[in-house]
């Protein structure tokens, strides 16, 4: 099959893996041999914001493809730099040490709203803009009813689902949600 990128590049951070997110790889798939995901908030640290480490990420977006399709997805792990153009060198720097020398690269995304800035800051790789999928939901209010102990089955797919109620049974789980119960609602997630 002739694909249109060899890497097109998925920046996000995942947290939790939703059906958009899934609707979005697999139109990667269908036009680049590989899939490039740029896990971000992938320092060893968990807070509500991000409860989830990039392996643990991993695992749970790689649990919703076929073997064959999970062979064609790479991650890198981004760290947060709260300095768009340290940021833009670091992403740069981890996507040229995964994908070959001459290697067509593309970026895939959506300009949902303001945090979707970063989207710009790679003029090189073309992209690939897609319209807001149906049922794309912030994964805010997704986080907040798995801390309420809700798994929202409308929005995650399969392995998303087995990945929370597996999380769910954690120590690490209740500490977040006890955190989220008890603290001031109004700066949160």
């Amino acid at each position: 099959m002739k694909y249109s990128f060899d890497y097109l590049v998925f920046i996000g951070r995942f947290q939790p893996f939703h059906f958009a997110h899934l609707e979005t790889i697999k139109i990667a798939l269908e036009q680049s041999q590989n899939v490039l995901l740029a896990l971000g908030s992938a320092q060893n640290e968990r807070n509500l914001k991000n409860p989830f480490l990039a392996t643990e990420r991993e695992e749970m977006i790689l649990s919703n493809f076929s073997e064959q399709d999970q062979k064609r997805i790479k991650f890198v792990h981004v760290i947060d730099v709260y300095n768009s153009e340290k940021w833009q060198k670091l992403v740069k720097t981890l996507v040229a040490d995964v994908v070959e020398e001459g290697a067509k690269v593309g970026l895939i995304g959506h300009f949902k709203d303001e945090s979707s800035y970063y989207l710009n800051l790679f003029p090189e790789w073309p992209m690939v803009e897609l319209e807001s999928l149906a049922g794309a939901i912030s994964a805010t209010p997704l986080r907040e009813a798995f801390y309420r102990g809700e798994i929202l089955p409308d929005a995650f797919p399969g392995g998303t689902i087995a990945f929370l109620q597996t999380f769910q049974r954690t120590d690490i789980y209740k500490q977040l949600q006890h955190k989220f119960l008890t603290q001031d609602k109004t700066n949160l997630i």
